[in-house]
């Protein structure tokens, strides 16, 4: 077992467009080619560990880049045939999570790209400033694959973001995972019969227990929990409020104080730690309290360690006016403005499991009820730009299930009846819905006509088979030129091998 606190912490780099082009419109279009392949990593200390990574490193390159600038992501699938431990057939689809991507670049389960084909994605980019990640969504396997390392971050920036939180090197990305490891370096996987994988070592950014070096100064962390299915409550050592200023769909109206939140798969929290109340040597320690329902081990009680070290320069204060601010208003949004009156439908869903041996269902439908329609069956239908509120229940004891509804934001409007947590009064795109809790979320469905998932991002209950989907404007015989398997298809890769 590694130590706890005995790496150093890292960043995962950023990438560089492979090319920039302007499309029609006159807007700036950043074209990035990125290859999934099977390399070793260094997350222990004295082992290597097999990972199918973007790039081949894990977590995989950062895309970082500004509102209105579009991308088109070149992404060729030059991993092995078959899982190399885990034997299934390497089929991958890449989710850009928390992006209104058009469907056929949305990350589609059944829309896979096979070992030696590529697929182009374009994402418009034209949504408030966010933090997003790119995963693998591949049908019946996203756990595996995005366990094996196929995760990463991807920032977009805007005006309002800039002016008002920590930029540069004092916005820092924590992409918190965790994982059980045999005993030479080798991920292990283990399910328990499909109900979740709970590793006994946390990993931030690649690394277990990472430290990380401070000033004492305000910084600002874009914390993704990119496990499988561990939840987290994460809090400092110090008994000290963080302040949390954005979630999955970015600003939230008003600073909101929190000695602790809860973090489900899949969920963004950015949060401002104000470091300048502590001393140089002072270790501060960011702690998981835990939540029911996870498994715990002797060390998953410890997330990372921040060590203060010297104070920021005259100059450096004089350069960055956010250094010791923390902001209280931020900024509105359309979906924090929608009220219950907005709303045009209700709509009921139950998330469980059948029974012990059963598949996971919301409602009864299941991913594989999907596929036996020809991909026509629809948890619901809304109309393009029609406002609705979706009602999510847990009854089932023993679990909680992360649900993450494509290509919107919403907005919760309320839990077991009572209003949303402090730490999520912001636009959401993955609702925590815990044991025995009943949640309610409003949304406006838009841009895009076309058909998006609703799942559990616990991805073990994904894969087996929580997902269905909805159709926005479309009835189900209407012609759909969004076709999400259809419209874009996977291509063969004219190159020979990885790069």
């Amino acid at each position: 077992m590694p130590r706890p606190y005995a790496a150093a912490f890292v960043r995962p780099p950023v990438l560089t467009p492979q090319s920039i082009s302007t499309d029609s419109d006159g807007a700036k279009v950043n074209h990035y080619r990125i290859t999934m392949s099977q390399a070793a990593a260094q997350i222990l200390p004295r082992k290597t560990t097999n990972i199918l990574g973007f790039n081949g490193i894990f977590p995989g390159p950062t895309i970082e880049l500004e509102q209105g600038t579009r991308s088109m992501v070149h992404m060729r699938n030059q991993l092995p045939k078959n899982h190399p431990t885990l034997g299934h057939l390497l089929a991958t689809s890449t989710h850009l999570h928390g992006s209104a991507s058009l469907p056929q670049y949305d990350g589609y389960a059944s829309d896979v790209t096979l070992s030696g084909f590529y697929k182009d994605y374009f994402y418009p980019n034209f949504q408030a400033a966010r933090t997003l990640w790119y995963h693998d969504h591949g049908v019946h396997f996203t756990a595996q694959n995005v366990y094996s390392g196929l995760a990463a971050l991807y920032i977009m920036h805007d005006k309002e973001e800039r002016e008002l939180l920590p930029q540069g090197s004092f916005d820092v990305p924590l992409v918190i995972s965790d994982a059980m490891f045999a005993a030479d370096g080798s991920l292990g996987y283990d399910d328990r019969d499909r109900s979740g994988l709970w590793g006994d070592v946390v990993l931030v950014n690649g690394r277990p227990w990472p430290v990380m070096q401070v000033q004492p100064r305000v910084y600002r962390f874009r914390i993704l929990n990119a496990s499988v299915s561990r939840s987290y409550r994460p809090t400092l050592s110090t008994g000290d409020p963080v302040h949390v200023v954005a979630t999955d769909g970015g600003l939230i109206p008003r600073t909101q104080a929190v000695k602790y939140w809860r973090h489900g798969s899949a969920e963004r929290y950015e949060v401002l730690i104000d470091f300048g109340k502590y001393k140089p040597g002072q270790r501060i320690e960011l702690r998981n309290l835990s939540n029911e329902n996870n498994r715990d081990f002797d060390h998953t009680n410890k997330i990372m360690a921040f060590d203060v070290v010297a104070p920021p320069s005259e100059r450096e204060m004089k350069l960055d006016p956010k250094w010791n601010f923390i902001p209280t208003t931020l900024v509105d949004s359309h979906v924090m403005g929608l009220t219950r009156n907005d709303a045009e439908k209700k709509r009921q869903f139950r998330v469980q499991r059948g029974d012990p041996d059963g598949p996971w269902n919301v409602s009864g439908m299941t991913w594989e009820d999907v596929i036996a329609s020809n991909f026509k069956l629809a948890g619901a239908d809304p109309k393009l730009n029609g406002v609705e509120i979706w009602e999510i229940e847990n009854k089932s004891g023993g679990w909680f299930h992360p649900i993450h509804i494509h290509l919107v934001d919403f907005q919760i409007l309320s839990r077991n009846g009572k209003p949303a947590a402090a730490w999520e009064r912001g636009p959401k795109d993955v609702m925590y819905v815990g044991e025995n809790e009943k949640i309610q979320v409003i949304m406006q469905f838009g841009p895009h006509k076309g058909r998006y998932m609703v799942h559990c991002h616990n991805l073990v209950h994904e894969d087996h088979s929580m997902m269905f989907q909805f159709r926005v404007g479309l009835g189900v015989n209407d012609p759909d030129p969004n076709d999400p398997i259809l419209a874009a298809p996977a291509k063969l890769d004219p190159e020979t091998g990885p790069e």
